[in-house]
């Protein structure tokens, strides 16, 4: 196993079927995996979108608290895309699932805190 095989072990399931890895960094007080959303435009495309130009790509950021890693606070740095199509007023955004429900918390790490608060 390599660097790469063990990062992406580490990840959220599912992950590496739409970003990429750009880089990790490490310092006193966070260890951050940073991601970057391929450039794959979506196969099921709302009908609104479908025969259109794509004319701008925009990447924004997000960060997910995800579980300590060493001692050092966990984060993964999503770049994720969104695709201005010509002729459409709205930017298309694939609809990935990344955090539990009304947090910035990893889903399995919102799970194992849920858990922990039980005892």
């Amino acid at each position: 196993m390599n660097e790469h095989d063990l990062l992406w072990a580490m990840l959220p399931e599912g992950l590496e079927q739409f970003f990429e890895l750009k880089q990790f960094e490490k310092d006193q007080n966070k260890f951050r995996i940073v991601l970057i959303e391929k450039n794959i435009i979506p196969d099921d495309l709302p009908k609104e979108y479908q025969g259109k130009v794509i004319i701008n790509t925009v990447l924004d950021n997000i960060i997910i608290d995800d579980f300590p890693i060493r001692g050092r606070k966990g984060e993964i740095l999503l770049k994720r895309r969104s695709w201005k199509f010509k002729g459409v007023d709205k930017m298309l955004k694939r609809d990935i699932r990344l955090t539990a429900d009304g947090t910035k918390l990893e889903k399995e790490f919102a799970d194992f805190l849920k858990e922990l608060d039980r005892f």
